[in-house]
C-alpha cells in the first residue's frame, strides 16, 4: 500500500504556492496532475527519437513506431483488451463521439431507439442527439434514483422492440456514484442491445476489466489518469471492430487505394486517420506503469479513506448545517468525489474563496446540466475530487476554510 506523502515528490507542480498558500489540488475529476515519470517520458521522445510512425524505414521512424505501439499495447492490457480493440483517440469526448458516429452510420436506422442516461457528461449525450437528427432515430432517457445511480431495473423498463443501443457512464463525474455496469449491461445484452460505456471516471480510480464488464464500446481519457492531454482510448469489441466501415478516413486507415476500390487497414488503424499524439501516448504508457506500480486496488482504498474522512469531518465540524451534499454516503458505491452546495453563496463564490486559500475545486454544472436540473440544483455545485497525492490534512484545511466562510454572517 502506498501513502500520498511518499509519492507527492513525483509531482513537481505540488511545489507551487497559490495566493501564498501551498497548492491543494482537488480538481482531479477534470484532469489529474502529472508525475515526473510521465513528463520525462514525453521529453525523451522529443529529445531522442521523435518522428512520424508507420511511414518510414529510417531509424527514427522505426523507433518511434515501436515505442508508440508498445505504449498502446500496454494501455490496452490495462483494461484487459487487445491492441486490435483499442482505438487511439484524443480524449473520452472524442471516443464517445466516434462510437456514436460508428453506430449511427453502421447500425442505426429511422425509428430505432437509443437509451441515454440523464447522469451523463454532455460528451455522452450530445453526440447522440446531434446524430439522431440525421438518421431520425429516437433518444429516450433513463433517469437515476435519488442517490444518483442508474439501475438495471430502470434500464429494463425503458427497453422496447425498437431499442438498439444503451449508453451510460460507469461512474458519475458529478456525484461519484459507481453504477453496477456489469449488471446493467447484462440486462441490455439479454434484450439484444449494443452497449457503450463511459469509463473516463472509473479507469483512474479502480481496476477495469472490460471483458468482465462485457461492454461493446468503452471510452476514456488519458489526462484523467496521470497521462498527457490529447490521449485516450475507444475500446471496440473485436467482432464490431472487424465488421464496421470507418467513418473517418485518411492516412494510416488503408492498405491500398485505387480510383475504384479501398482496402481498409485492420483495426485499430482503420479507425484512426492521420498522425496520432505519438509523444502523448508514450507518456500515457508511462502513466499506466506508474498506476500499476501503485495498484488500482490501493488507489481505491486510499480514495475511500479520504471520502470517509471528509464525511466524518463535515459532521464533526458541523459543516452539514451550511451545505447539502449530493450523492450516496455508501463509500463502497462512490469514488472520492465530494459535491455540495450552500444556500448562502453561489458555487462560483465558494470556489473563488477556496482559491484564495490555494484550494482548487470545480464549480458550476460540470458538463452535466441535465443531472443538476433533474435534482433541482439549478445554480450548479462545488466539486472537490480526490486522487492519489491528496491527504487528510488537505481535506481538514478545506473543511476549516469552508466552515469559517459559510458560518459568517452574510452582509
Amino acid at each position: 500500500m502506498f501513502t500520498p506523502y511518499e509519492i507527492r515528490k513525483d509531482f513537481p507542480i505540488l511545489r507551487r504556492e497559490i495566493n501564498g498558500h501551498p497548492l491543494i489540488y482537488f480538481d482531479n475529476n477534470a484532469t489529474t496532475l502529472k508525475p515526473i515519470q510521465v513528463i520525462n517520458a514525453v521529453k525523451k521522445v522529443y529529445e531522442e527519437y521523435y518522428s512520424n510512425i508507420h511511414r518510414g524505414v529510417h531509424t527514427l521512424s522505426i523507433e518511434a513506431t515501436e515505442m508508440f505501439e508498445e505504449a498502446l499495447r500496454k494501455i490496452a492490457q490495462f483494461i484487459n483488451a487487445s491492441i486490435e480493440e483499442l482505438i487511439p483517440v484524443y480524449n473520452a469526448s472524442h471516443g464517445l463521439n466516434l462510437a456514436a458516429l460508428l453506430l449511427t452510420m453502421n447500425y442505426l436506422n429511422e425509428g430505432d431507439e437509443v437509451l441515454v442516461s440523464v447522469v451523463e457528461h454532455h460528451s455522452n449525450m450530445l453526440p447522440w442527439r446531434v446524430l439522431s437528427k440525421i438518421k431520425k432515430y429516437k433518444i429516450k432517457y433513463v433517469y437515476p434514483d435519488e442517490e444518483g445511480f442508474i439501475t438495471s431495473e430502470a434500464v429494463e423498463n425503458m427497453i422496447t422492440s425498437k431499442t438498439k443501443v444503451l449508453t451510460f457512464t460507469h461512474v458519475s463525474n458529478v456525484t461519484g456514484a459507481i453504477n453496477d455496469a456489469r449488471k446493467i449491461i447484462r440486462v441490455a445484452k439479454r434484450n439484444g442491445l449494443i452497449t457503450v460505456l463511459d469509463i473516463a471516471q472509473s479507469i483512474p480510480h479502480m481496476p477495469i476489466d472490460i471483458k468482465d464488464l462485457e461492454a461493446d464500446f468503452a471510452a476514456f481519457s488519458g489526462h484523467k489518469m496521470l497521462g498527457p492531454a490529447g490521449t485516450g482510448g475507444l475500446y471496440i469489441k473485436r467482432e464490431f471492430a472487424r465488421d464496421m466501415e470507418p467513418v473517418l478516413s485518411g492516412g494510416d486507415t488503408i492498405i491500398d487505394v485505387t480510383l475504384d476500390d479501398i482496402k481498409w487497414a485492420d483495426p485499430p488503424w482503420r479507425f484512426h486517420p492521420g498522425t496520432p499524439n505519438i509523444e502523448g501516448f508514450i507518456g500515457l504508457g508511462a502513466a499506466v506503469d506508474y498506476l500499476k506500480r501503485l495498484g488500482l486496488e490501493n488507489v481505491r482504498i486510499h480514495e475511500e479513506a479520504l471520502m470517509k474522512h471528509t464525511l466524518d469531518k463535515v459532521e464533526e465540524e458541523g459543516l452539514n448545517k451550511y451545505i447539502e451534499i449530493m450523492g450516496t454516503k455508501d463509500l463502497k458505491r462512490r469514488t472520492g468525489t465530494f459535491t455540495f452546495r450552500s444556500s448562502k453563496y453561489s458555487p462560483n463564490v465558494i470556489g473563488a474563496y477556496l482559491d484564495m486559500h490555494g484550494i482548487a475545486v470545480r464549480t458550476g454544472k460540470h458538463c452535466a446540466h441535465p443531472l443538476h436540473y433533474y435534482y433541482g440544483w439549478n445554480e450548479g455545485s462545488v466539486r472537490a475530487s480526490y486522487y492519489i497525492y491528496n491527504t487528510k490534512e488537505e481535506i481538514d484545511k478545506m473543511i476549516n476554510v469552508l466552515k469559517k466562510f459559510l458560518s459568517q454572517n452574510k452582509s
